[in-house]
């Protein structure tokens, strides 16, 4: 059993195999009290999404302990650990069947009533009642009849169904818009308040109220704080937010 959803990375440092002694991750200590929001930003080849790998233990880290709830993630049983740790990826898959049925896979006895609550939080209950069907609307394989925000936000629902402690969104709300996404950020930091939520992004208004902010810049945390924090103190930071006012994106700036 997972006893809650803080994570600790102690000396950590990862390479894939085959790259021997070429590290993508390197020496990364990290501490995240439970039940806070932290976003991660960085460009690509950055290793964003190798760090919140090892939290599943996609990965495992080569050198270095990776922690959750004080526990090495290699001593959890892994089927344990990965129902405690929910991720949500930008090429999220839906089944063929309803949304009913697709929810449900996250949390095969969830009530009609925990579906609609989670769906409402992520946005996603108005358009589902939208159509003729609503819940028992059946959606076709990957989910081709229906558009990639509402994708990425049933996929987001079902992962919070299944109670997690720790909910990592991997640029999954990457098809939404901001407006949209700021209310299930908003959701999220009401509604689930205990769960510690990862969000890897591109953009910094997807990460902006975070309660802490990491910047990755090649496989090393250049910088981590608020917002504001960031906004004083890191140069990467403070130049992607720069172009991003001005409609750049993230690699021509980092």
């Amino acid at each position: 059993e997972v006893p809650d959803g803080s994570v600790d990375f102690q000396h950590v440092s990862f390479g894939y195999a085959g790259q021997e002694g070429n590290y993508c991750l390197k020496n990364i200590n990290l501490h995240i009290d439970s039940g806070q929001v932290v976003g991660i930003i960085g460009g690509t080849g950055s290793a964003k999404s190798t760090l919140i790998q090892l939290i599943p233990r996609l990965y495992d880290a080569v050198e270095g302990q990776v922690s959750v709830g004080g526990i090495d993630v290699r001593d959890y049983d892994i089927k344990s650990l990965r129902d405690q740790v929910a991720v949500v990826l930008q090429k999220n898959v839906l089944f063929s069947g309803t949304i009913r049925e697709n929810l449900r896979w996250g949390n095969q006895t969830a009530s009609d009533e925990e579906l609609i609550r989670v769906c409402k939080l992520v946005q996603a209950h108005d358009f589902i009642m939208a159509f003729p069907k609503d819940y028992d609307t059946y959606i076709e394989q990957g989910g081709s009849n229906v558009s990639g925000g509402q994708r990425q936000r049933i996929c987001i629902a079902r992962a919070l169904l299944k109670q997690p402690k720790i909910l990592i969104l991997d640029d999954s709300t990457s098809a939404v818009d901001t407006r949209t996404e700021a209310l299930i950020r908003q959701g999220l930091q009401s509604e689930i308040p205990n769960t510690t939520v990862f969000i890897v992004a591109q953009r910094i208004n997807s990460v902006i109220d975070a309660d802490q902010i990491i910047v990755m810049d090649d496989g090393v945390i250049d910088g981590i704080g608020d917002h504001e924090t960031l906004l004083q103190t890191n140069a990467i930071y403070r130049e992607v937010y720069d172009s991003q006012q001005n409609g750049g994106s993230i690699n021509e700036s980092a």
